[in-house]
């Protein structure tokens, strides 16, 4: 991957996992899922790397932080994007399933993911796949609020997920026990609650099953991600 840059980044509030990638031919790059305590660090090493900033791609509206993508808008020439079904004005681009975002001399494909929310998207770069909160690592994001349905969350992995090569690279929002990323191999293997060729209704019964917390952070966070991080009540 000597021609492509890759940044994992970490906050750890929410555990939320925010990368940067980039065509280092060009230098032009994306952020996805950046979080608003860590925009300083971010702009930082994007003005230290010398790289264009292209896209802030959000893979849904989060529940659990607040999104850089308004503060690190301003600051750069990147456009804000995310599925059209979220229906926010303030995002530039409003992606559709199959959507290619140009990036320099590579691509990225927006694949609509839904089920953890109704508006999930994943992001496809050279070998990696971005997969927010829908494909976690030996896990997958819960299925209780915000639109969240186990049977659209089944298909969405097992119909477009688990169909890339199975060493694709994925790479998820959010991880809670040290781990940084696993491969859709590995998932289709191991993953205790939709790998092992589990059957929808199997799915289903675990997720009805799981008991989750509200989000410390979801009364502020859903309606500030709404807007796209800004004029929140912290401001």
């Amino acid at each position: 991957m000597k021609d492509i840059l890759f940044y994992q980044l970490f906050e750890s509030q929410s555990s939320t996992y925010t990368y940067l990638i980039a065509d280092m031919e060009t230098k032009e790059a994306a952020i996805i899922d950046p979080v608003r305590e860590t925009v300083d660090r971010d702009l930082k090493l994007i003005r230290e790397l010398g790289l264009y900033l292209m896209y802030i791609l959000e893979t849904h509206i989060h529940a659990d932080h607040i999104t850089g993508a308004s503060e690190i808008r301003k600051n750069t020439m990147a456009q804000t994007a995310a599925s059209a079904l979220t229906e926010i004005d303030c995002v530039d681009i409003l992606l559709e399933d199959g959507r290619i975002l140009p990036l320099g001399n590579k691509n990225i494909k927006a694949i609509t993911t839904p089920g953890h929310t109704s508006a999930c998207m994943s992001f496809l770069f050279e070998g990696m796949v971005f997969t927010g909160d829908s494909l976690l690592i030996r896990g997958t994001g819960r299925t209780d609020f915000q639109e969240g349905s186990a049977s659209k969350l089944y298909d969405s992995i097992t119909q477009k997920l688990f169909y890339l090569p199975d060493e694709t690279k994925v790479y998820p929002a959010h991880d809670y026990h040290g781990l940084t990323s696993t491969t859709i191999g590995l998932e289709k293997k191991f993953n205790p609650r939709i790998g092992v060729n589990r059957s929808k209704e199997e799915f289903k019964k675990i997720m009805e099953e799981l008991q989750f917390a509200t989000p410390t952070k979801m009364h502020l966070a859903l309606p500030a991600n709404t807007r796209c991080g800004k004029n929140t009540e912290l401001e």
